[in-house]
């Protein structure tokens, strides 16, 4: 089959590996009809390469047909069109009952000191190849895929692996009270849908934060307030005069370890970054920093007794956190991988033809899976106005 696969630093191709074969008695067998490329697939071609290996298939947003399942599956059957969340979790033990799936006991990766396993995210999460690919095995068949109608586009359903529940559990996290105010820091994929969300569940201001002109726009349009960082000298002060002084009840940062603004991280990274591999893991497994100018401004822009709510991904372990600015406004902070079965009864019922999030028109670049090189590069660069890309496996 055809598949993207991680070949070094800003290197990925499009290369014919071996087809994925059933393993388990619970696998199922499934026909990649979309896979979406996500801000997190950027880290592992820029920063986390020590982590990965040549060859591995990337991927974490999939949805297809059920072409084979194991023998014991009974909830699926051949024909069947299904989303895969990006958690791999079983769904019956202990974490994935109290609906923690990104914390499931039977996958987490307990040698790396990881929680559960991710399709196509490294070996700091179980290595398994990802969906950018024509077909992919799903473990836990009859607990992990949703199962979703046919007839609407992959458009109205494909989110669910990712940048619905992300995004859901961002707001949730974030506990904005009904009629109050959120900052989005970031308007990518995942700070696009959560402002969307936010205003859907009953923030009255939603203030989105980017230096994108093409993400700025899209959030205006959707009657988000946007802050354009290339024009704001003083994010936490603009937020502020907006809230009568206090700032905003809550904040997201979208963002994660590559924020812009942050010139002596990005070094550190892009220098580890030239360093052999077993060399460049041990030191970010110790040592590493990440680019915290997004998580240093939600706890700015937040008002005294505020929640911030960080869904952007980090992966330093001795990055600076202001303490006594947190302890002393009371800051209370929420984080950590979605836990995607958690939130999608909640979701389904949104997804309909009146699509009150705006999924059916999320994607600005929808291309044949065999332009993910370019795509990569274009997404990283923010370039053409990509904010969300769908790839089309040509199987089937």
């Amino acid at each position: 089959m055809r598949a993207v696969t991680w070949q070094g630093k800003r290197d990925v191709r499009v290369e014919t590996v071996p087809d994925p074969e059933l393993k388990e008695p619970d696998d199922a067998l499934v026909r990649i009809t979309s896979t979406g490329v996500c801000g997190s697939d950027l880290h592992l071609y820029e920063v986390l390469g020590p982590f990965m290996e040549p060859g591995d298939v990337l991927g974490h947003e999939p949805m297809g047909v059920v072409e084979e399942v194991g023998s014991e599956v009974t909830s699926l059957a051949p024909g069947d069109r299904v989303v895969m969340p990006f958690n791999i979790s079983c769904g019956t033990c202990w974490m994935c009952e109290r609906g923690l799936q990104s914390q499931c006991e039977t996958t987490q990766n307990t040698r790396q000191g990881t929680g559960g396993s991710l399709f196509g995210y490294s070996k700091l999460y179980g290595q398994v190849p990802g969906g950018q690919a024509e077909f992919l095995r799903v473990p836990f068949a009859d607990t992990l895929p949703v199962k979703v109608d046919h007839g609407p586009p992959d458009e109205r359903f494909v989110y669910l692996s990712d940048v619905l529940p992300t995004a859901w559990q961002a707001v949730a996290y974030a506990d904005i009270p009904r009629g109050g105010s959120v900052t989005v820091l970031g308007l990518g994929p995942i700070g696009d849908m959560a402002a969307r969300i936010a205003l859907h569940r009953g923030a009255e201001l939603v203030v989105g934060v980017d230096l994108v002109p093409e993400r700025l726009e899209r959030a205006r349009q959707r009657g988000v307030h946007t802050l354009d960082l290339r024009e704001t000298r003083d994010l936490g002060a603009a937020v502020r005069e907006l809230t009568d002084g206090r700032g905003t009840d809550s904040a997201i940062d979208a963002v994660g370890m590559e924020a812009h603004g942050a010139p002596v991280a990005k070094a550190a990274q892009q220098a580890v970054g030239v360093l052999p591999d077993a060399m460049a893991e041990k030191l970010m497994r110790n040592a590493g920093v990440d680019r915290l100018s997004a998580l240093h401004a939600a706890f700015d822009v937040v008002r005294r007794g505020g929640t911030v709510s960080v869904s952007g991904v980090y992966g330093g372990s001795l990055d600076p956190l202001p303490l006594m600015t947190m302890f002393d406004k009371q800051i209370q902070l929420r984080m950590g991988q979605a836990n995607v079965r958690r939130w999608v009864d909640d979701i389904l019922p949104l997804l309909t033809d009146e699509d009150p999030l705006g999924v059916d028109d999320f994607a600005t670049h929808t291309l044949a899976l065999e332009h993910a090189p370019e795509v990569y590069g274009t997404f990283q660069r923010k370039e053409d106005g990509m904010v969300k890309t769908l790839l089309k496996p040509s199987a089937g």
